[in-house]
């Protein structure tokens, strides 16, 4: 039998990497985090468990790398559905409503995730951060700005934010609420994106107004 080409075996970690991730995502949205190990993720991932090691430093890492992942393939399914738009406003209120979307889908996935960037390790810079990352500043760049140095980073805070009061216990805010704050200061039609049921609260709604 002949070796394996190195694009072959890139190839195949690439998939071992993913499967990974994966199920990173499964088991921690089934279990929590505490109740995952990391022998758990590689037997749902079906790898070596000397495998977890090779590609993360550890659990919290392959968690914030599986997220961010989730949330890469998340937003990117939102901004290229059909019918496909190019148009900036119709694809920032598609970005909003992706990443509000998956908080209110994967809860207990999600408040983990926040839970750990708050810790001192921060956000994890990998491959799947960068992707996400890319995808967010495109939409910036679509939607007008002048300066995404300095815009980015404001939308990522904003939906960071948002994303936190969805969730935290005890005190959640309702998501129309807070999708309404965050279409008023992008001025975006609340017909945009994926409208929730119901009007928006007063004061909120821009239709008819220009950008």
């Amino acid at each position: 039998m002949s070796p394996r080409s190195p694009s072959v075996n890139e190839e195949l970690r690439r998939r071992s990497r993913e499967r990974l991730l994966q199920a990173t995502v499964e088991l921690v949205g089934e279990r929590g985090y505490e109740a995952t190990t990391l022998g758990h993720i590689a037997d749902r991932a079906g790898a070596a468990r000397g495998l977890v090691s090779y590609y993360f430093p550890g659990k919290r890492q392959l968690l914030q790398s599986a997220v961010h992942r989730l949330m890469h393939r998340t937003l990117d399914a939102a901004l290229e559905r059909e019918p496909r738009t190019d148009d900036g406003r119709e694809r920032m209120a598609r970005a909003v409503d992706a990443i509000l979307g998956l908080a209110l889908d994967e809860p207990l996935l999600m408040r983990t995730h926040m839970a750990g960037i708050l810790q001192a390790e921060g956000f994890v810079q990998c491959p799947e951060q960068q992707r996400l990352a890319e995808l967010l500043r495109d939409t910036v760049v679509r939607y007008g700005s002048h300066d995404v140095d300095r815009d980015y980073p404001l939308l990522r805070a904003l939906l960071m934010g948002a994303v936190f009061a969805l969730l935290i216990p005890g005190a959640p805010m309702p998501l129309v609420t807070l999708r309404a704050e965050l279409f008023q200061r992008y001025e975006l039609d609340w017909e945009l994106g994926v409208p929730p049921g119901g009007a928006p609260p007063g004061g909120t709604s821009l239709v008819g107004q220009s950008k």
